[in-house]
């Protein structure tokens, strides 16, 4: 496993614009060519190199790009334009960063003038590399106004602030052993922080810098009102953005909602053990699962049990490359893939077939599954960029809950951030930061019934301080929900019209859970 998806476990994811322009091209050669006579040499020129195309908006010069996601066959067309920004904002005067900034432009002759930002999960994911899975989410609202997505500080192609060449595991967890290793992690922080240091101050890497470049941004583009949708973490940008910067929005989405009184890994083993708990519900309530499988939750806390004891080498087919691999399994590499399989209700539906397989010596499904999800989670996520965020604005408010020692995902997480946050540098929080928002900006909140993270009772805390705002709980669904089912007409509806209460929302009365497997076949008929 790449250091980077090792510290990024840590945190497991805590989870174009105002004008449009067209270029025409005539052909710069005929079809074919005649001799070339007296009278006709001076027609026949050299050519000229076509001038590089450019679309300008505000005081930035964008060009065109690619998106493309690290390893994945997905990419994006759009403009593109560094923003210079300085790292330090109390010392404008010194080192400066370029952060990455895109347009997706709308197909629309005439778009709408406030467009539309995708702000990322996380901490530690960027928009750019985020943007291509999600793509098809924000297709409707392509259809009138343009996307904005900007790498927060610190990720993809904005000063990224990359750990690298330890050979521990997720947060001092060891793969190789069988207990939390704070001598392992402090090790790991340290050379993390060695690295990022060279050319980076890990104390101007958070939310409220994050904040401050979005602004520099919108007044680059020329000031329009934006329509911000937060994603996971990215929920956390938008409501402290809202607070800041009133003047600077338009509408809220949130989906996987964070709320600010939040602090982020102390409620992960809480809510985790909850959702695994109303999915195997499911198994339990139907016949032929509950026949084949049994008490799931019994079955995976006996694995567990059984890791805890005795943690020990196996191998499994690398789902990619179909070569045998060798992994230490214990209990914490358990609790992660675990977890990584209850973000979604397609990897959900597999867990009750994957547990009772492990359980039985085969643990090929499950490990397969982790490893093709652990490389999409390490490319996609700086782990320096969540230790700037985190120890800035939770580590200290981080208490113990021994009442979650025996959950399967248990107490250590919390040990270990306070472990690597006594080395990390930590930026200053504002007074009020973890504030609840109250707003009258339209809103629309969004949550999976069995979102592991961010559960619905998140967005129901977050509602209270809204005025103009509804919550929508997707049945069967788990973490991030815009683009299941009708949502993405939903959001677009609901940016386009901002009536948040009298919201058509009837279509997604026809999402709900996918049928849990029984079998590698699927569910039963």
């Amino acid at each position: 496993m790449k250091s980077r998806a090792r510290i990024s476990l840590i945190v497991v994811v805590v989870i174009a614009i105002l004008a449009s322009q067209h270029f025409r091209h005539k052909d710069a050669s005929p079809l074919h060519e005649e001799p070339a006579s007296a009278s006709t040499a001076a027609l026949v020129a050299p050519v000229k190199p076509a001038p590089e195309r450019t679309w300008q908006v505000g005081s930035l010069t964008l060009k065109p790009c690619s998106l493309g996601q690290p390893n994945s066959g997905m990419s994006t067309a759009a403009w593109c334009a560094p923003l210079d920004v300085p790292e330090d904002r109390a010392n404008p005067n010194g080192r400066h960063i370029k952060l990455n900034l895109a347009l997706l432009r709308s197909s629309a002759q005439a778009p709408k003038s406030d467009p539309v930002v995708m702000l990322a999960g996380g901490p530690g994911q960027a928009a750019t590399e985020s943007y291509p899975a999600v793509a098809a989410a924000f297709a409707p609202l392509l259809a009138h106004r343009n996307v904005l997505l900007i790498d927060q500080r610190g990720t993809g192609h904005s000063h990224p602030l990359q750990c690298g060449g330890e050979e521990k595991g997720a947060g001092g967890i060891d793969d190789s052993s069988s207990s939390y290793d704070e001598k392992a992690l402090r090790k790991e922080t340290q050379a993390c922080l060695d690295k990022v240091s060279k050319d980076a101050d890990p104390r101007f890497y958070t939310t409220t810098d994050a904040i401050a470049d979005l602004e520099d941004a919108r007044k680059a583009l020329g000031s329009p009102q934006f329509n911000l949708i937060g994603i996971s973490y990215g929920t956390r940008v938008a409501q402290r953005y809202a607070a800041e910067h009133p003047e600077g929005v338009r509408s809220l989405v949130l989906d996987g909602v964070a709320p600010n009184s939040l602090v982020l890994g102390e409620e992960f083993a809480v809510n985790l053990d909850a959702a695994l708990k109303a999915q195997f519900a499911r198994c339990t309530a139907d016949k032929a699962c509950h026949d084949r499988f049994g008490d799931t939750y019994q079955t995976l806390y006996q694995l567990r049990d059984a890791l805890r004891a005795n943690p020990h080498q196996v191998s499994f087919r690398d789902p990619q490359t179909y070569e045998s691999v060798k992994r230490n399994l214990n209990e914490f590499a358990l609790a992660t893939v675990v977890r990584m399989f209850a973000y979604g209700p397609e990897t959900a539906a597999l867990l009750p077939l994957s547990i009772d397989a492990a359980a039985h010596g085969d643990v090929g499904p499950l490990l397969g599954q982790a490893k093709l999800l652990t490389g999409d989670l390490g490319d996609t996520m700086d782990g320096g960029m969540q230790y700037s965020v985190i120890c800035s604005e939770d580590a200290d408010l981080l208490t113990s809950r021994p009442q979650d020692a025996d959950t399967i995902l248990g107490d250590k997480m919390i040990e270990a951030f306070k472990t690597a946050c006594s080395i990390w540098p930590h930026g200053t929080r504002p007074a009020g930061f973890h504030d609840p928002l109250k707003s009258d900006k339209p809103a629309l909140l969004l949550s999976g019934q069995y979102d592991p993270v961010t559960p619905p009772r998140y967005g129901d805390e977050v509602l209270k301080g809204l005025s103009n705002a509804r919550h929508l709980v997707l049945k069967g669904q788990g973490h991030n929900v815009i683009g299941r089912g009708c949502m993405p007409r939903v959001v677009d509806d609901f940016i386009d019209k901002l009536s948040p209460k009298t919201l058509d929302t009837a279509c997604l009365e026809r999402v709900g859970p996918i049928p849990v497997f029984v079998g590698f076949n699927g569910a039963t008929p």
